[in-house]
């Protein structure tokens, strides 16, 4: 979920921590944006569930915008739009977006459990446990590591990639 550079500025290149906060804050940007996508393709429970979870993004986003500012860094900003991993015309696309969206959210906060320690390990340990909650719902089923799976050997990446940011003229 990637969407642009999360690298710290020059005097907070050795923080970790801060890189991963900030890569954790971009996939939340993103996830908000797909939510915002995905929701209006969807009704009745399922869109109730997108719109807590949309809800649940944007409080963990608006979190880790104050992190990152307590560990010294300006939080990176979200991207204006994002190419979509692929065309959501209808519900079923918007649950398999769903889906595609928590995956890669577990895998930002599975670094950022990697990256840091104590309470901030803490809370980005339940942020993942969160995402594959969600992740397991709108998929109809879990996968044996959450936020680890894009990682596997013989993954397709154009299955698992980032959600890139659109360029200006609307390319990557």
């Amino acid at each position: 979920m990637s969407t642009r550079s999360v690298r710290p500025a020059e005097d907070d290149a050795d923080s970790p921590g801060l890189t991963a906060v900030q890569a954790a804050l971009a996939a939340e940007h993103a996830a908000v944006y797909g939510y915002g996508v995905l929701g209006g393709r969807l009704d009745g429970r399922q869109g109730a569930e997108a719109r807590a979870a949309h809800d649940a993004h944007r409080a963990r986003r608006d979190a880790l915008a104050r992190t990152a500012r307590d560990l010294g860094g300006r939080p990176v900003a979200s991207n204006a739009a994002y190419a979509l991993p692929f065309a959501v015309p209808d519900g079923p696309s918007a649950v398999r977006l769903a889906a595609v969206l928590e995956d890669r959210i577990a895998g930002a906060y599975a670094d950022l459990v990697r990256a840091t320690e104590g309470a901030r390990r803490k809370d980005a340990a339940g942020a993942l446990r969160e995402a594959a909650v969600r992740s397991a719902r709108w998929r109809g089923g879990n996968v044996a590591f959450p936020g680890l799976a894009e990682r596997a050997a013989g993954a397709d990446p154009a299955a698992t990639g980032p959600v890139e940011a659109a360029g200006a003229d609307g390319t990557r």
